[in-house]
């Protein structure tokens, strides 16, 4: 029996567990496509098509505006690997759809911004971690916002971190795994 490898995380928390929200209630995120084993399928990953996923969540008394971060804090790296970041997601709006484009400033849904994902572009990064690295687990965050964040879509994940902290009514997380093809 080959001995399977497991990721060591990166030294740095996720989002989530640096922003404490104002209100107790919680958001509960799901992902439609998500399998019953927790995985995502592959067409999400960056070994395939890599589009976004569809994500729904619960409503959140006064929201004006949404926030995602979905970070990999098993990548091989300090930090957790930032595979998307979009805020100024109408507050009326209970998910996304699948296949955001990766334009920073997004025409659906209207008004949000993406900003640069670890891999330098705007908006999602699927799931691409090394061949033989084992299992990583994907942390989609969304966060209920009691206003707008007027930053542009270069603003780096530290700096909006900030606004999360001074503006986060709720939030909460899903989490998904994905491992690379045995192929990649």
């Amino acid at each position: 029996m080959s001995e399977r490898h497991t990721p060591e995380h990166s030294g740095q928390s996720i989002t989530l567990m640096r922003v404490q929200p104002i209100l107790r209630t919680g958001v509960v995120v799901t992902c439609p496509v998500q399998q019953p084993d927790g995985r995502l399928p592959d067409r999400y990953s960056a070994y395939h098509d890599n589009i976004s996923p569809p994500l729904d969540w619960t409503s959140v008394p006064d929201v004006k505006a949404w926030a995602i971060v979905v970070e990999d804090p098993d990548a091989p790296q300090e930090t957790p690997f930032l595979h998307w970041i979009a805020w100024n997601i109408q507050g009326e709006r209970r998910g996304i759809p699948e296949g955001v484009g990766a334009d920073p400033r997004l025409v659906t849904p209207q008004g949000a911004i993406q900003g640069r994902n670890g891999h330098g572009g705007y908006g999602w990064f699927g799931p691409r971690p090394p061949a033989g690295h084992g299992l990583h687990h994907y942390y989609f965050q969304v966060f209920a916002l009691n206003d707008l964040i007027e930053m542009g879509p270069d603003t780096p994940l530290e700096e909006l971190l900030h606004a999360l902290k001074a503006r986060t009514l709720a939030h909460g997380e899903m989490t998904a795994t994905y491992e690379a093809p045995a192929d990649a």
